[in-house]
């Protein structure tokens, strides 16, 4: 067993002569938050969605805990551990956000849904799926429509579901993105919870978020690598600073904007 769990070698990806991620080679480490960032326009969901298979590379290869994957498809990969977020995301609206959670469980397991399944076993579902909402902090919402759920409360609900698949790593696509200062707060202290035993990867726009919460940081720029350390290397970094604000500024200034 190997320190890195997920690593990537001149991974590319080409869109009819634009390169938008160019020769990507990136280790993140079994156990570690690791954070991949960048200014608007850097490759970032590019990059993360050949990562969780939504799109084929050009060229290059991705391997997750020793294994190539470079030509699986999502659900294969998400089997093996390897699970996004939004894959097991709350897409049933009119359920409540206890059954939302249920429902991840159940494919969990694997098969159907075991709809007509005992009472029993439906109840052992409930008690698990309590457990996760009150490790997201959604107890008291357990039986409200997930549509009806506040914006920050639903990116707690698409991690409780995600959790529910039980993977060793987890991805994580701008958690925080257009959440009030509060709703980011929680997002941050959730994802440092449940990182406890497992392996996080999160696309992130704002290096402030990922200040408290990343062990290592890749920093994107124009598809290509621009930097990678930890927020007090990277937050130095003259390449980074201008990247993120186009001139030249102090660290602070430049944190402060990104």
């Amino acid at each position: 067993m190997t320190d890195s769990i997920l690593e990537t070698e001149g991974l590319t990806k080409e869109f009819r002569g634009f390169v938008a991620v160019n020769g990507v080679s990136l280790k993140v480490r079994r156990g570690s938050i690791h954070g991949l960032i960048g200014p608007n326009g850097a490759g970032k969901t590019t990059c993360f969605n050949l990562l969780t298979k939504f799109l084929q590379p050009t060229r290059g290869t991705i391997r997750y805990d020793g294994r190539d994957i470079t030509g699986m498809k999502p659900a294969e990969v998400a089997r093996l551990g390897l699970v996004r977020s939004f894959q097991i995301s709350a897409v049933f609206p009119h359920l409540s956000v206890l059954e939302n959670v249920r429902v991840a469980l159940q494919r969990q397991r694997g098969g159907s849904f075991d709809f007509w399944r005992s009472e029993g076993l439906l109840r052992q579902f409930d008690d698990r799926a309590m457990a996760l909402l009150e490790d997201v902090g959604l107890t008291g919402y357990a039986r409200l429509q997930a549509g009806e759920l506040p914006y920050g409360r639903k990116r707690a609900l698409e991690i409780a579901t995600t959790m529910a698949m039980d993977p060793a790593m987890m991805l994580l696509d701008e958690p925080t993105a257009g959440m009030a200062h509060e709703d980011v707060d929680r997002i941050v202290a959730l994802v440092k919870r449940v990182a406890a035993g497992r392996t996080v990867l999160l696309v992130e726009h704002n290096l402030k978020v990922v200040s408290g919460l990343c062990d290592r940081i890749t920093v994107l720029a124009r598809g290509s690598v621009l930097a990678e350390g930890d927020y007090g290397e990277v937050s130095r970094n003259p390449d980074v600073i201008a990247a993120y604000l186009g001139t030249e500024a102090s660290p602070e200034g430049a944190m402060a904007h990104g």
